[in-house]
C-alpha cells in the first residue's frame, strides 16, 4: 500500500495545473529562483512560494540558496522521468488538446536531449528519417529491423548489430521511441542506445551535468549528418 500512496499523494500534488507548469519549466535540469517560476506560471512571489513548498517537501523539487535568492530544480532524475512520461500520455492521446500551460518545449532541449539511455530530439528525429529513407531500417510488421544494406553501414561507423543483440538474427534491435514533442520518432533501445555510446565516447555528444539537455559539437554534427549520407543539417 506504500506504492499506492506514494502514487495518490504525487498525483494530487501534481494535478494542479499551476505546479505542473513549475515541474515542466524544469525538466531541462535548470535551477530557476522563485521569482522566475512565479512569472512562468501567473503567480505571486508568495503563491508561487507556497506551490514550490509543497513540492519540495514531497521530494518533487530540490532547493538551493544562493545568496539571498532560493533556486529549484527538480531532485531526482526518476522525477523528469515521470514528469515527461506524463506529458507523452497527454500528447500522444490527443494532440489537438490545449490547456492553460501548453507545453513549450525548453529551447536548450530541442535540438539533442537525453531521453532515458538515448539521443533525443530535433537531431535524433532527423536521424531516424535518414535511416529509414535510405533503406537501413526496414518495418516488418510491427517491429522495426535492420536491413542487410543497413548492417553494413552501420558496421562501418562502429556499430555492429550481430555484437548488440545476436540473439535476433534479423537484427530486431530497435525500439521506436515517440517522445513528449512532435519532433517525430527516433531511435530508442539496444540501437538508439549504441548509437549514443558511439556520439558520446567519439566527443560528438556531451552531457551536461544535472542537465537533460546535450551540447553537440560542430564536428559531431558534420560526422552525425553523414550517417546514411547526409550532410545538410544545420547547426540549430
Amino acid at each position: 500500500m506504500k506504492a499506492v500512496s506514494s502514487i495518490s499523494r504525487i498525483a494530487s500534488l501534481m494535478a494542479d495545473p499551476k505546479r505542473s507548469a513549475m515541474l515542466w519549466a524544469l525538466i531541462d535540469g535548470t535551477p530557476r529562483p522563485t521569482a522566475e517560476l512565479a512569472t512562468m506560471t501567473g503567480l505571486t512571489c508568495s503563491s508561487a512560494c507556497a506551490h514550490l513548498s509543497l513540492l519540495s517537501t514531497a521530494g518533487l523539487l530540490r532547493l538551493e540558496s544562493r545568496g539571498r535568492k532560493r533556486y529549484f530544480r527538480l531532485a531526482t532524475p526518476e522525477v523528469g522521468a515521470a514528469v515527461e512520461a506524463l506529458a507523452n500520455l497527454v500528447v500522444g492521446t490527443d494532440r489537438s488538446r490545449t490547456g492553460a500551460f501548453p507545453l513549450q518545449i525548453p529551447l536548450s532541449m530541442r535540438r539533442a536531449r537525453l531521453c532515458s539511455d538515448h539521443l533525443g530530439g530535433e537531431l535524433a528525429a532527423e536521424l531516424y528519417q535518414r535511416l529509414t529513407d535510405a533503406g537501413w531500417l526496414e518495418r516488418h510488421g510491427e517491429q522495426w529491423l535492420v536491413t542487410s544494406s543497413g548492417r553494413l553501414e552501420l558496421e562501418r561507423i562502429g556499430v555492429f548489430i550481430d555484437a548488440l543483440a545476436p540473439q535476433h538474427s534479423r537484427g530486431g534491435v530497435i525500439c521506436h521511441c515517440n517522445e513528449w514533442s512532435d519532433q517525430g520518432p527516433h531511435l530508442g533501445g539496444v540501437l538508439g542506445r549504441a548509437l549514443f555510446k558511439l556520439f558520446v565516447q567519439s566527443g560528438w555528444v556531451r552531457e551536461q551535468e544535472a542537465s537533460r539537455a546535450l551540447q553537440v559539437t560542430p564536428l559531431g554534427l558534420q560526422h552525425i549528418n553523414r550517417i546514411a549520407r547526409v550532410t545538410s543539417l544545420q547547426v540549430g
